[in-house]
């Protein structure tokens, strides 16, 4: 099922999250409360599940900047997991993700649904230091799950190259991604995906509001040592 996303359609939490990422962008802007994101979040989850809603994988390619997220807690009672407190992402860091699809069709991926695999990339910025983490993904459309694996890293300093090269088993890890469940990676499950953000809960409950990184991509330049 497809929403209607235009301006007199908009549901509560879309308006809310459009203003969070729309203050994000300009600092002079007030921001939502935490709180009140964190809610915001969890209707759009609600609604994505009831609506039975699903986004294509082609919705995700491109950059994003993550704007704000929360941390969990375990629960004192019955185990489980308790959304910790949200929060914005300070001025001083950058922190994007990055999704590109793969030229080259797989067959054991039901590719009706919207299905496929891809590059994931993940950077972080603080000052001089950049680190950022590349590897495989998969996407399964029938349940918007995206999971994914790190398998090359790169560290800069200053723009000066101190590290890069695989981690975690690098290319073999890389080949041998497809026949890894889902179980044992790393996922995010998007509930919403717009023009302009995505959201998502992550494998250990914490949720995740990305705004698109409309500036040139720094991703793509520092990472370009990757085939």
């Amino acid at each position: 099922m497809t929403v209607d996303f235009s301006p007199t359609a908009q549901p509560a939490y879309l308006v809310t999250l459009t203003d969070a990422i729309a203050a994000f962008r300009d600092k002079t802007s007030p921001r939502p409360s935490g709180d009140t994101v964190v809610s915001a979040l969890l209707q759009a989850e609600k609604a994505a599940r009831h609506g039975r809603l699903t986004y294509p994988f082609s919705a995700l390619v491109g950059d994003w900047q993550l704007c704000f997220a929360t941390g969990t807690r375990k629960a004192r009672q019955r185990g489980g997991i308790l959304l910790g407190q949200g929060w914005y992402v300070p001025s001083v860091a950058k922190a994007q993700i990055s999704f590109a699809s793969s030229q080259t069709v797989e067959p054991d991926l039901d590719r009706t649904a919207d299905c496929g695999y891809g590059k994931i990339g993940n950077q972080a910025c603080l000052g001089p230091l950049l680190i950022a983490f590349t590897g495989p993904c998969k996407y399964l459309g029938r349940k918007n799950l995206l999971a994914f694996d790190f398998t090359q890293m790169q560290i800069q300093l200053f723009g000066r190259t101190l590290y890069e090269g695989a981690i975690r088993g690098g290319k073999a890890q890389a080949d041998d991604f497809r026949t890894q469940s889902i179980s044992s990676l790393p996922f995010f499950a998007f509930f919403l995906v717009t023009e302009d953000l995505i959201a998502a809960r992550g494998r250990g409950g914490g949720l995740a509001l990305w705004v698109r990184d409309s500036a040139h991509s720094s991703f793509s330049t520092s990472v370009s040592w990757l085939k």
